[in-house]
Formats: C-alpha cells, structure tokens, sequence
C-alpha cells in the first residue's frame, strides 16, 4: 500500500468536504478525485440523484447510549459503534454514531426504500468523519440539533470493488422511506 499516497487522498477528501463550494462544485472535484487518483476506489463516473430539497432536514438530536459491535470481515476487525444520539428525521428515526477508532469520528451509515436497486444494496453513508468528511451531510449545530443533508449521500468504497470490506448500517438505521438524494449505485457495481 502506498501509505503516502493515501495520506494524500484522505486530505483531499477533507478539503473537498470543507470547500466553499455548492453542490454541483462539491459533485465535479468528487467526480474528479475519483477518476483521477491513485487512491480512488472507483475510477468514476458517478452517479447521482438530482438535488433535492426534499431531503434536507433539521432536527433534534436526543441523547442515547449503549454500543454496537460490527464485523467488518476485513483487516479492521470487530469496529465499535457508540450511540452519540437518536434523529428522529421526516423518513425515520437513525442513530448519529461515534466510530471507535484511531482518534474516532461521527458515522452515520443508512439503508433506505432505494437500497438494491437504485442505489447500493448495503447501504451509503451520510458521514464518516474519521474519513474527512465533515461539514455536508451532517452538521451538527450550537442549539444541539443537526442538520441533515442526504444530496451528499454516497457509497461506502465497498459499493465500487470487491477489494474493500465497509462497516455497514445496523438494523436501526434501515429506512423503509426511499432516499432519492445522493449517490446513486455505482455503474459497474452490484446492488
């Protein structure tokens, strides 16, 4: 593995997510990272819904506790979900999660009515701050709510090649409401 050129590819990842740009600006330097770096998990294009208002949302987050083991059934073993809180969001209630790990960092993997055959079978993610993305799909506010943005839904590395294993959504975090927000499944993957 090229440690260094991973290293690189993760600050880009948060710099891109910690850009000033718009959606459509956020979308094409995503598109290109992805077609463009060594690191990359898929070679692009990708694929998305249209923008839509419809799945932006603010809301309460309401305290909650107790802890999830997941297998990833790659190199990173068992991982640790601790519950940072409950959003009781318009498509269903989902759980904020603090991914144990080196430094840990929210998560907030979902599966919703799209999942299989709009977009990834498994599920997407709508942030993995231990991976830089910070700031777009899930903001957390000063007045303790957040705001979730699902047009910046996207696929875990896992949806692009066989290569990588992905800490996938709990059974708490499947939504019967379809998503149409976001990445779409990845056009050479499986749903």
């Amino acid at each position: 593995m090229d440690h260094l050129a991973l290293a690189d590819y993760r600050a880009r990842v948060a710099a891109m997510y910690l850009s000033d740009e718009d959606l459509a600006g956020f979308r094409a330097l995503r598109d290109d990272l992805f077609a463009t770096h060594s690191q990359s998990a898929a070679p692009g294009p990708l694929r998305y819904f249209p923008a839509s208002d419809e799945f932006v949302a603010t809301v309460p987050l309401t305290p909650a506790s107790g802890s999830l083991e997941i297998a990833t059934g790659g190199p990173d073993g068992v991982l640790t979900y601790e519950r940072a809180g409950i959003l009781d969001t318009p498509w269903g209630r989902l759980t904020l999660f603090w991914l144990e790990a080196y430094g840990g960092g929210l998560f907030l993997p979902f599966r919703d009515g799209t999942s299989g055959h709009e977009t990834y079978g498994a599920g997407r993610y709508l942030t993995d701050t231990v991976k830089g993305t910070h700031g777009r799909g899930v903001v957390t506010l000063p007045d303790g709510r957040v705001r979730l943005d699902f047009n910046y839904a996207y696929n875990p590395s896992c949806a692009y090649s066989h290569l990588y294993q992905c800490p996938l959504a709990p059974w708490e975090n499947r939504l019967e409401a379809e998503i149409r927000a976001g990445e779409m499944i990845y056009p050479c993957g499986t749903a």
